[in-house]
């Protein structure tokens, strides 16, 4: 059976109610497209897993769709606060959200024992920190060969995780250029993940191939969806938008202003229209 299959298809087969599920990408390939069309389903109680919560995660949390995320650092990139995430938190609306806030450290090392099949990252960290007061998951142990104190915490395993992509072939193989975060090991970590691309190619000839980050077997479904990453930019297809992030800051400030624009703008969109908005970026 063919991994290849519209977004709309990809995620209502992959993702249900109550689903740990993480979208990552590091200050590019943030899968935008994949997130929205989450919300026009309508998922709910979710725990949302991110190294660095933004935009998608503001407005998946203004929604009302999670319950819990899992983080390190959380803002609007180069602006400011996550405003729809900060009402959740202080105001629980539209309603309370548990937050488990580590460091970048342990959130990567975290990814990368659920890829292992551990059940805990075990890595120097924390030292001097105050996190492990407020977060009952941040332990110390001991090693057993130094005796030296380390921090552990538990391993990150999604039900789901989505990444966005340059390119994938015809086999299913994944191509990613420029930054790469995460989004490996996110992949591996999860029980099933699904991919969205700019494009399918018949092979990667004539490219590196250390580019393919995940061969065809690790990964469950694709979705071809151009300017998927819309408004963070993909290496080599389209730059940032960071007028979208300026806009955000003022868009998420208004709960009526918000609802406005994710109707307009999300659940009465296509994926189609992430490929007319990176026009002339």
């Amino acid at each position: 059976m063919s991994k290849m299959m519209p977004l709309e298809q990809a995620v209502r087969e992959n993702l249900k109610d109550g689903d740990i599920v993480a979208f990552e990408g590091f200050t590019h390939l943030i899968p935008h497209a994949a997130g929205h069309e989450v919300i026009r389903q309508g998922f709910k109680d979710l725990t949302l897993i991110r190294m660095t919560p933004d935009v998608i995660y503001d407005q998946m949390i203004g929604m009302g769709m999670a319950k819990k995320v899992i983080f390190s650092y959380a803002g609007n990139p180069g602006v400011g606060l996550l405003r729809r995430m900060r009402d959740a938190i202080e105001n629980g609306y539209p309603r309370t959200i548990e937050t488990v806030e580590h460091s970048h450290a342990a959130m990567a090392n975290a990814y990368e024992a659920g890829a292992a099949g551990l059940p805990c990252a075990v890595f120097r960290g924390y030292k001097g920190a105050d996190l492990p007061k407020v977060n009952p998951d941040i332990k110390s142990v001991t090693c057993p060969f130094t005796g030296e104190e380390l921090a552990a915490i538990p391993a990150h395993r999604p039900d789901v995780t989505f990444i966005h992509a340059q390119k994938a072939n015809e086999k299913g193989d994944v191509l990613i250029e420029g930054i790469v975060g995460v989004q490996k090991e996110a992949a591996l970590a999860a029980k099933r993940v699904v991919v969205t691309v700019e494009e399918v190619v018949p092979d990667f000839e004539g490219l590196h191939p250390n580019l393919t980050v995940l061969p065809h077997w690790t990964v469950t479904a694709i979705a071809v969806v151009k300017g998927g990453a819309h408004p963070s930019y993909t290496h080599g297809y389209y730059a940032r938008d960071n007028a979208a992030y300026l806009e955000w800051d003022k868009v998420s400030a208004d709960r009526e202003l918000f609802s406005k624009w994710m109707d307009e703008n999300v659940l009465k969109a296509t994926p189609e229209v992430f490929a007319e908005r990176v026009k002339g970026l």
